[in-house]
């Protein structure tokens, strides 16, 4: 049985993650300092296991850790747009907090059990975009923004931290996240409430940039497979393989909403440049296919329900 720490565990992919562990029987201790993107409702889904304890805490005031196997941190501050206007949240988050982390660490005891393995999420956005090909796991770090920075900063620490007081790790770089729970500031949950709303859906840069996307389940399934394949101090890309421009997102959206032919004129907004803004990301994760992890999901079979989710759940 595994004891895990999963920072993060009421956001999008954090619950996805703890979700899966808890299914495996392994005891989780769930973090999260439950700000405006934190889903409290799932709480009530995870105190039904005997194996789960919450914590309300940020990461950064975190002074204990329990003995555990992996500190799993997804605690992040993650949306682009909001470190353009105001970047000093995310350095707290993403940059304090993992320091924090790895801090409570290597201040474990070893006497008893070993020091558990820092396994850090990441996000492809830390390569900065790429015209043609996809970008390896040793490939020089290049971030477009605040929150890419403040990203990149902390896999700096990670690995500082390795070198100097030999802290084992693992880092995940995860292309862009799909599926039901994610926060309405992402383009998928933000366009539906924009329709609901009756309001245009705000499309960068004329919905050229493209993204690879990944569902927030594929992702926990790679977090379980390296976890049992017992892999530390590597770097792993998680993409799934399957990428496409943000027009046609958006396309398939509307498509999905309507149900019937419109005029895409009449429901997106092309007037709007966003900074910072990287054409394309795009990620080689054979590494992590080596081991046995494959997606299972597929974008297209799963945007429907995604979209019905989001017009029939209004998300504040």
């Amino acid at each position: 049985m595994k004891v895990v720490y999963i920072t993060g565990c009421l956001g999008f992919i954090g619950s996805y993650v703890t979700r899966r562990c808890l299914e495996k029987g392994w005891m989780v201790y769930g973090i999260d300092k439950c700000t405006y993107a934190a889903n409290r409702g799932i709480l009530d889904e995870f105190n039904r296991y005997n194996n789960f304890t919450f914590e309300e805490i940020d990461i950064k005031d975190l002074n204990h850790l329990y003995d555990c196997d992996y500190v799993i941190n997804l605690a992040a501050e993650s949306h682009v747009g909001n470190s353009i206007v105001d970047s000093k949240k995310f350095l707290d988050s993403n940059v304090t907090g993992v320091q924090n982390l790895l801090e409570l660490i290597r201040h474990k005891q070893e006497n008893c059990n070993e020091r558990p393995i820092f396994f850090h999420f990441s996000t492809d956005e830390v390569y900065g975009d790429i015209d043609d090909g996809f970008h390896k796991e040793d490939d020089l770090l290049k971030p477009s923004n605040p929150y890419s920075a403040a990203k990149a900063a902390a896999d700096m620490l990670v690995y500082a931290w390795a070198r100097t007081y030999h802290v084992k790790y693992i880092i995940l770089r995860p292309t862009n996240n799909y599926g039901i729970g994610q926060y309405p500031e992402k383009l998928i949950p933000l366009a539906v409430k924009n329709l609901v709303r009756g309001k245009k859906i705000r499309l960068h840069d004329g919905g050229k940039p493209i993204r690879t996307w990944l569902h927030a389940d594929d992702t926990a399934r790679a977090v379980i497979k390296i976890i049992e394949s017992r892999q530390t101090n590597k770097i792993f890309n998680v993409s799934g393989g399957f990428e496409q421009n943000n027009l046609t997102t958006v396309s398939q959206i509307l498509k999905s909403f309507f149900k019937n032919k419109i005029d895409i004129e009449d429901y997106v907004d092309f007037s709007y440049s966003r900074t910072g803004q990287d054409i394309r990301y795009a990620l080689d994760d054979e590494r992590l296919r080596s081991i046995g992890w494959e997606p299972k999901r597929r974008f297209d079979d799963e945007i429907g329900e995604i979209v019905k989710f989001y017009k029939n759940n209004f998300i504040w």
